[in-house]
């Protein structure tokens, strides 16, 4: 696919001009871009996201020809950019950072002033999924042990995770809901802190993104995965099983994908553009190399694949949504 400038038909903004024509959003633009362009991030700067947020606006900046500034908003679980994003002019000059399922989910148990359908999607960058894991010390040699103990225990084991309603909160309130194995759910802000949790002790388990700093820690021998959230085992966990294979086939849904996202009324045309050069972005070794080629998505997730993702997890995740809203 083309990358770089697109130009519009010329014949087509004439008729449009001699029609009265349209402004905004209406209007099919000369080229696209002219300018800087924004990716707000709703997290600090210098984390793994932010980097992977960095590395691809580096690499779209050059097959744009414009630069591609990060701007870091966090604060108030995303609401801060995504309300900076819906409020800006939806032509391709404004994207952010859409992560999956937290963009989607938190609409659905906060009141904030956004929904799923105010962003357009354009592509995946990264998909980090979810493990359950425990220290070098826990009795549990493996998942199935684990869950044998939790069903035998209602509610006695502790699994941390990085947040209240989080994916992984949420796809452990759906391990009681739809499999009757309970266990109590302890949030803590971020993986640092649940690092620190299983290396301490204070849980039983944590239910965390496999990032590379988890990585780490299972090289290290200090972690050991029991379960990991994807379909089918991952090449760099081997020997690691999915839930799926320990019976809970519905339990696939707490992998955090990392995209990018526009206004709604962005053109089409400029939707296709940035798209198209994702795409290239994420076909360059380089490029993935930098991101973490275990993150990459082997086929690349563009605009339509990455909205039929989050309506599914809209679908999925929200009568849970809807019981944590009310309790």
């Amino acid at each position: 696919m083309r990358h770089g400038k697109w130009v519009a038909i010329a014949a087509l903004s004439m008729l449009a001009a001699a029609c009265g024509g349209g402004s905004g959003s209406d209007a099919a633009p000369e080229e696209f871009p002219t300018e800087e362009i924004r990716v707000l991030v709703p997290y600090t700067a210098g984390g793994p996201t932010d980097l992977a947020a960095r590395t691809m606006g580096a690499s779209m900046e050059q097959r744009l020809g414009q630069p591609v500034l990060v701007e870091n908003l966090p604060g108030a679980a995303g609401s801060v950019a995504m309300n900076e994003l819906i409020s800006s002019e939806p032509d391709g000059y404004t994207l952010k950072l859409i992560a999956a399922p937290s963009t989607v989910v938190t609409p659905l148990i906060q009141d904030v002033a956004y929904g799923p359908e105010d962003f357009q999607t354009i592509g995946v960058i990264t998909q980090i999924p979810s493990m359950l894991a425990v220290g070098a010390g826990s009795p549990f040699a493996d998942g199935a042990a684990f869950f044998d103990a939790a069903r035998q225990r209602p509610g006695e084991l502790t699994v941390g995770t990085p947040g209240a309603t989080t994916s992984q909160a949420i796809e452990l309130r759906r391990l009681a809901n739809l499999y009757g194995v309970q266990v109590t759910v302890v949030p803590f802000n971020g993986n640092a802190e649940l690092i620190q949790a299983i290396l301490g002790g204070t849980v039983d388990a944590v239910m965390i993104n496999v990032s590379q700093d988890v990585r780490e820690q299972i090289d290290a021998g200090a972690f050991r995965p029991l379960a990991i959230s994807t379909a089918e085992r991952v090449d760099y966990l081997p020997d690691t099983p999915t839930l799926v294979e320990l019976g809970f086939p519905e339990l696939t849904y707490s992998t955090s994908i990392f995209g990018l996202g526009a206004p709604v009324g962005t053109p089409p045309e400029i939707i296709a553009e940035l798209e198209a050069t994702m795409r290239d972005a994420l076909a360059d070794d380089s490029v993935r190399q930098q991101l973490d080629e275990a993150y990459v998505p082997d086929e690349f997730i563009g605009a339509q694949e990455f909205r039929a993702i989050l309506d599914e997890i809209v679908e999925v995740y929200g009568p849970v949504a809807q019981e944590l809203r009310a309790g």
